[in-house]
């Protein structure tokens, strides 16, 4: 089963940026654990950052033609503006999890509404470099109920 995992604007600055916030994993460390995680699920994952809005639709449309099963997504801060990601996510009516470095509930107001938040079928948040690793899990389980 294949898993698409899309990280949006700013995570590539992962590890340096506000570490107080975002914990000191990079991007990279957090794919690294992504893969080895998928591996013991038996799951094949594809790890997608862009901080364009553009980039990051094209690479949900064509999610489904490439044949992925479900997609991992941490819209960063596009979680609370962007409605053509929100319009893509359902639009390829794929299953996904939102994922979340922080809290947003324990942030400033405006990161307080989630406009994905209705479509996914599940939201982990405030664990660190943990959240990508719950939502995959999360995400697998919902998966393997599904076909079956």
């Amino acid at each position: 089963m294949r898993i698409l995992i899309i990280h949006g604007p700013n995570l590539n600055l992962l590890g340096t940026r506000e570490p107080q916030v975002y914990g000191s994993a990079s991007l990279d460390e957090i794919d690294r654990r992504l893969a080895a995680r998928a591996t013991e699920l038996g799951l094949d994952v594809t790890c997608f950052q862009s901080n364009a809005e553009h980039a990051l639709v094209e690479r949900i449309q064509q999610a489904r033609t490439d044949g992925y099963a479900g997609i991992l997504i941490n819209p960063a801060g596009l979680t609370h503006t962007s409605v053509v990601l929100r319009d893509a996510l359902a639009a390829v009516d794929l299953p996904f999890v939102e994922v979340h470095l922080s809290n947003p509930d324990a942030r400033e107001p405006f990161r307080h509404r989630s406009l994905v938040a209705d479509l996914a079928v599940g939201r982990v948040a405030g664990f660190g470099a943990e959240s990508y690793l719950l939502g995959l899990q999360g995400l697998a389980g919902h998966l393997d109920r599904a076909s079956s």
